[in-house]
């Protein structure tokens, strides 16, 4: 009787170490998702004079830049298949 308690605390533990990975992935996964919108509003506010939002000193957007390339390349992507939604539905689902 007792191997069998033992036995239960045991499976109990171990369904809660698979739910604890399951939602530290989940996490991990919406976090990414985040920093990736982050940088999408980054790219935006600082290039934004590209589609006619009022942009930061022109100044400040030359010295960043360099530090943009992914961004502005997103950008252009963007533009790309902004015609064409289901090409942008094809992107972001990785399907060739």
């Amino acid at each position: 009787m007792n191997s069998l308690l033992k036995n239960i605390v045991c499976k109990i533990k171990d369904a809660c170490k698979v739910g604890d990975e399951m939602g530290r992935s989940r996490a991990v996964e919406t976090i990414e998702n985040e920093l990736e919108e982050m940088e999408n509003v980054f790219g935006l506010l600082v290039l934004g004079s590209f589609v006619g939002i009022p942009s930061p000193p022109m100044q400040i957007s030359l010295d960043l830049m360099p530090h943009m390339e992914k961004e502005l390349l997103l950008m252009m992507e963007k533009v790309d298949t902004a015609s064409q939604p289901l090409s942008q539905l094809f992107s972001v689902f990785d399907i060739d």
